[in-house]
């Protein structure tokens, strides 16, 4: 097994989580939040997505498909088009809301397939290119591909809790 075939075998793992997460669920459930300071699962799958989308599309030099495919248009959020969710308020969570899971799920599996697209052309040398000097040390492919992983199996995981604790109540 090579290195591409780790990163898209990752980024697999990360749709599966988001679909069971998100499949069969009504609106209301979607845009539910467990109480007014929590995420919902609107909130929390487009949150993922788009850095995904951001931080792929930056590292791969291409341009998100959140503008390429007019998904910004689709959403019609309340806030600026670039927003990727970091730092929002709570006022600003709760105004990600969705009339239906095909959407989540037709811009998280476009992001998707442009991914492991991107993942899968790329060898061990690659994942060493420095892509954001912002940081110190600069952050490199690899470290930027890890932690996009990272984050989004953590916010897939707290989309399928929110959906456990909605079908309790």
């Amino acid at each position: 097994m090579n290195t591409a075939t780790i990163l898209a075998d990752a980024f697999e793992r990360i749709k599966e989580t988001v679909h069971g997460a998100v499949e069969g669920l009504s609106p209301d459930d979607l845009n539910a939040r467990i109480d007014e300071g929590a995420n919902s699962i609107a909130w929390l799958v487009w949150h993922l997505t788009r850095v995904q989308d951001d931080h792929l599309a930056d590292a791969a030099g291409t341009e998100q498909v959140w503008f390429d495919e007019d998904w910004a248009a689709r959403f019609e959020l309340p806030f600026e088009e670039g927003a990727t969710g970091y730092g929002q308020s709570g006022e600003e969570v709760g105004a990600v809301r969705v009339e239906s899971a095909e959407l989540l799920l037709g811009y998280h599996d476009a992001v998707h397939e442009r991914s492991v697209g991107f993942v899968r052309g790329l060898d061990d040398k690659a994942l060493d290119r420095v892509v954001d000097e912002n940081w110190s040390p600069p952050v490199t492919l690899g470290v930027r591909l890890i932690s996009v992983i990272s984050d989004d199996l953590q916010h897939a995981g707290q989309a399928a809790f929110v959906r456990g604790s909605l079908k309790r109540r």
